[in-house]
């Protein structure tokens, strides 16, 4: 009978700032996450991501590598960030050069489910729930749908 390769979800080298609360189990690995951030379960934060102080990542969450989040946020259920667009028709399948950052500023809130590309978002920004934010938002407002835009003012 074969046996196959087995990896444990696992906290290692990541740089915690104080006060952070992690609920089990988390994969989270050579990453920084700031001071108050609370983490909730089943949340991936992989390699060179960062999360602000203060920052909610709740359970379900993934934040791959090459996302820079900021202090005061709320990354909702299920939110799912992107690096790689899939700019050969496929996956980069370890071409980390074809992949994209992603910037998320200050006092932004993601609803629950959503995704988000390569993009920067500015401060003081809403996210719908379910929404695909597909190109950068630079001004700050409530954006909801498929691909996301601007509902109104906050």
């Amino acid at each position: 009978m074969n046996q196959p390769k087995i990896y444990q979800a696992t906290i290692r080298d990541v740089d915690f700032g104080e006060g952070v609360t992690v609920v089990e189990p988390v994969n989270l690995y050579e990453c920084k996450i700031g001071d108050g951030c609370f983490i909730g379960p089943f949340v991936e934060v992989q390699k060179t991501a960062v999360i602000g102080k203060r920052t909610k990542v709740q359970s379900h969450a993934f934040v791959c590598e090459l996302v820079t989040i900021g202090d005061d946020c709320f990354i909702g259920h299920g939110v799912m960030f992107i690096n790689d667009l899939f700019a050969t028709g496929g996956p980069a399948q370890g071409k980390k050069e074809l992949w994209k950052e992603t910037h998320i500023g200050n006092n932004v809130s993601i609803g629950s489910n959503a995704t988000i590309l390569p993009v920067d978002i500015c401060d003081h920004v809403v996210v719908g729930a379910g929404s695909v934010v597909t190109k950068s938002i630079t001004e700050p407002g409530i954006y909801v749908g498929n691909p996301a835009k601007k509902l109104r003012e906050l």
